[in-house]
């Protein structure tokens, strides 16, 4: 399974690939996709859309999971993280890709096992469980992969569970 983990956001936007599971996850590709504060928002939004849709229609991934917004002190940010995440949500859903919402909390426990975990634990972690030899660059796309790796863990408990017919 691959996952397309995002972190979404205006000026910047993280996404990690990764593939796998049960031990065996890898990195695809990271990166961020970033807009210039001199663009007006539906430009910001177009050039998200523009490179996001690129991203999707190149890897194909089976699946999208993206961070749920959580409430920041500053309104403004939170609408325009929210204009980000509904165009991300979009272009993904009408290529009939499954989409996946993780809240912070979660995306931590499943990669650290502790949901008050901070940045460094978590990039930490995403480093060790991915094998890669240096944490991931910049945060944005480093809480990209964490966030792909939370729904690979997701996907495969969900999918143990459906097999003993607890769901």
């Amino acid at each position: 399974m691959l996952v397309m983990g995002i972190d979404p956001g205006t000026a910047t936007t993280g996404f990690g690939l990764v593939e796998g599971g049960c031990g065996k996850e890898k990195v695809v590709d990271y990166g961020v996709i970033k807009t210039s504060p001199a663009m007006t928002m539906p430009q910001r939004l177009v050039q998200i859309n523009r490179e996001y849709s690129r991203l999707l229609l190149d890897y194909r991934p089976d699946a999208v999971a993206i961070e749920q917004i959580f409430h920041h002190k500053n309104a403004k940010t939170v609408i325009t993280v929210a204009q980000s995440r509904g165009v991300l949500i979009m272009a993904a859903a009408l290529r009939e890709i499954e989409v996946a919402e993780y809240t912070p909390l979660q995306v931590k426990q499943a990669v650290t096992g502790f949901g008050n975990a901070d940045k460094k634990q978590v990039q930490f972690m995403v480093q060790k469980i991915l094998k890669l030899e240096d944490i991931p660059r910049p945060d944005d796309a480093a809480d990209a992969l964490a966030i792909a790796l939370c729904h690979l863990h997701s996907y495969r408990w969900a999918e143990v569970r459906k097999s003993e017919g607890t769901t």
